[in-house]
């Protein structure tokens, strides 16, 4: 059940949402996929989980909003975050597809939403995100939709894992992306 058709509509969420909006990420981090380098092999998507109190913040913060992306039949099929870090700087976060629709453009279309709605709300010239520097296919799936490597990496949250056995070199990897008048992802 894929939506390739591009007919996904869009609003902000409202606190009303964060259930929700909760149960999708939550789903979408731990879905399985059977392509090398999507999905990890440190058991850190079945350890997955984000409070509600988290979402919360994220979609009452003045300055950050949380996307919701639905289908034809207004079933939630995606969502990503996005805060305003300055006059033009925002930072996209927490990207996530429902597992039934991914692999069939969503992420795509979210992603290059995310990217026009901080242009034209906000007026940003420059985007950033990060992903696990584990996740080699993700990785070039950003580069494909013009986010480059700012050879500057943030800590991994190893307290929210103390039971897993992690890479010492495990991190995020930090990514930029200037936009243009007209920009386009082409990922």
């Amino acid at each position: 059940m894929k939506n390739t058709s591009g007919n996904l509509k869009f609003r902000t969420a409202t606190p009303e949402d964060a259930p929700q909006l909760q149960q999708l990420v939550e789903s979408a981090f731990r879905a399985e996929d059977s392509r090398a380098g999507w999905t990890d092999d440190l058991g850190l998507s079945s350890s997955f989980r984000i409070d509600i109190k988290d979402i919360m913040a994220m979609i009452t913060n003045p300055d950050s909003v949380m996307l919701m992306a639905t289908d034809e039949n207004n079933t939630l099929v995606g969502a990503i975050g996005t805060s305003k870090r300055d006059t033009n700087h925002a930072r996209l976060f927490m990207l996530a597809v429902d597992e039934t629709q991914q692999r069939g453009g969503v992420g795509r279309q979210i992603l290059t939403y995310a990217e026009n709605y901080g242009s034209r709300t906000w007026g940003v010239t420059t985007l950033g995100l990060n992903a696990l520097s584990n996740r080699k296919q993700l990785i070039s799936w950003y580069a494909r939709c013009g986010y480059k490597e700012t050879g500057e990496t943030s800590p991994f949250p190893r307290d929210r894992y103390e039971g897993l056995t992690l890479p010492d070199d495990l991190c995020f990897v930090e990514f930029e992306k200037m936009l243009e008048q007209k920009d386009v992802s082409v990922c």
